[in-house]
């Protein structure tokens, strides 16, 4: 064995290097710098999906390099407590120990070496070229020594070796780089949406494991009476979708360089959240209720610009509310073109900024449909958002739960008689799922809950399948291909 590196390097204060930062880091690798950049970043609370485009343009990596870059920051995130796991061996202590910048580094390399096809000498070689430029002289002995031990083993060796014996969560946690709360939840959750049995649980656990590891494909929506499926496959290397009747699949480029997304037209968009406004708007209603729609929760602004589309094409108006001021501003960026199309129509788009909780108190009845995306803990979404694993907590469902149910007991007073309220969450957590709705429905007496099921359907008009036995659908990565996005369809009943 090599000797272990030294305990002086990573942990304690460093030398501070002659030549500025700014100086060292115009040197480093550009791909490996704009992976970094990100990771430190995630550190300090952005969100990997929104930042790293603007780390690639602020670095001018296209193509192939951004996604390297890209493959590089975003596996590492994904991995990253397997990964401390293998350094904490491969240097000889705790990783609370080494310096966060350092193991940053550290994690990078081992992905490189581990993860993806890089030739060790120059993950290696790359890695403490990287260390130099941004921690300085003394940490890249620490990266060269740590580095040269996890190259002396293979992913599925040093998975073995860090692995806790006697299998069941903690080793499916390790092995699958979640914490041990998340896969618990992610467990019950197959359990409580019925999609599992006690005696299958464990397979569809791993698969839905490993599938919150696999990079998810781009997903784009044409906007109804915006943009059409046709245009987007003939503007971008893109395929409809099979899933989606508003949906294609990009296979590659950058979507942010067609027109349509430029313009908000269409975006970036999962085929789960496509579903969500798409079934709201399936559902038949009586004739005569308000010609309004209602996103109750709008930022920043996705699946408000599906629903609008939607509603104009119902002849009908949209108000989207948010209680961010910086979200709501997104909302009305990304509806710039819905409203300009809705005042053509001679129809409406209208974005507040207020309280969703409030607004059922406030506007009683007014609305048709209502769609209520409440905020969760997004562990639906792990594939897209690969810091929310690290970044939540199990007391997080204590905050979000009661706001949850006041979203939802708000939603309800806003719908008039005869109207539908969608509730959705892109968690499949049951306490942020099927325990809400019940919750909300056993203190009323006025609501109809909907098989949702039949509202789900693809691009060729069927409907989606494995969707369970109702009446709610819980959509799921490892069998639909979309996030795990939860959907509850409720009509208020007519008054008698």
């Amino acid at each position: 064995m090599p000797d272990r590196p030294s305990r002086s390097h990573g942990g304690g204060p460093r030398r501070r290097s002659r030549t500025a930062p700014s100086e060292r880091t115009r040197r480093a690798e550009p791909t490996r710098f704009a992976a970094y950049t990100l990771l430190r970043a995630v550190a300090d609370g952005a969100y990997a999906n929104l930042e790293m485009p603007r780390i690639l343009r602020r670095r001018r990596l296209e193509g192939r390099d951004a996604a390297f870059a890209t493959e590089l920051a975003f596996g590492t995130v994904r991995w990253q407590g397997l990964y401390d796991r293998i350094v904490a061996v491969a240097a000889d202590r705790p990783v609370e120990r080494i310096d966060p910048p350092v193991l940053d580094v550290l994690r990078l390399g081992v992905h490189q070496l581990v993860g993806m096809r890089v030739p060790a000498h120059a993950a290696a070689d790359q890695t403490v070229g990287l260390a130099r430029a941004v921690v300085g002289q003394g940490a890249s002995g620490l990266v060269n020594a740590v580095l040269r031990r996890v190259g002396e083993r293979d992913l599925e060796e040093w998975t073995d070796a860090v692995t806790p014996e006697g299998g069941g969560v903690a080793a499916l946690a390790v092995r699958h780089s979640h914490p041990e709360w998340v896969v618990t939840a992610l467990r019950a959750a197959l359990l409580g949406h019925g999609r599992a049995t006690p005696d299958t649980v464990d397979a569809e656990l791993a698969a839905l494991l490993a599938a919150d590891n696999a990079p998810p494909q781009v997903h784009l929506v044409a906007r109804p009476g915006l943009a059409t499926v046709d245009e987007l496959v003939a503007a971008a290397d893109a395929e409809p979708s099979a899933t989606s009747p508003i949906g294609v699949v990009l296979r590659g480029g950058d979507p942010g360089r067609v027109a349509a997304v430029r313009d908000g037209r269409a975006a970036v968009q999962d085929e789960g959240s496509q579903h969500l406004a798409l079934a709201l708007a399936a559902v038949e209603v009586a004739d005569g209720l308000p010609t309004r729609w209602l996103d109750l929760c709008a930022g920043p602004g996705g699946k408000a610009g599906v629903l609008g589309g939607l509603a104009l094409e119902h002849g009908a108006d949209l108000t989207a509310v948010e209680v961010s001021p910086h979200r709501a501003d997104l909302v009305r960026s990304s509806l710039g073109s819905l409203a300009e199309r809705a005042e053509a129509v001679g129809r409406s788009v209208e974005v507040r900024t207020a309280d969703g909780r409030e607004l059922g108190a406030e506007e009683p009845g007014r609305y048709a449909r209502v769609l209520v995306d409440a905020p969760c803990t997004g562990l639906g979404a792990l594939r897209r958002r690969p810091e929310a694993r690290w970044r939540r907590q199990p007391s997080d469902l204590a905050t979000l739960g009661p706001l949850q149910r006041a979203l939802l007991a708000s939603a309800l007073d806003a719908a008039a008689p005869g109207g539908v309220v969608a509730y959705a969450t892109c968690s499949p957590h049951v306490a942020e799922t099927r325990f809400v709705v019940a919750d909300v429905l056993k203190k009323r007496d006025d609501v109809e809950v909907l098989d949702a099921r039949p509202s789900l359907r693809d691009a060729h008009g069927e409907q989606l399948p494995e969707l369970g036995d109702g009446p709610h659908v819980q959509l799921w990565p490892h069998v639909h291909g979309t996030d795990a996005m939860f959907l509850a369809l409720l009509r208020k009943r007519a008054a008698r």
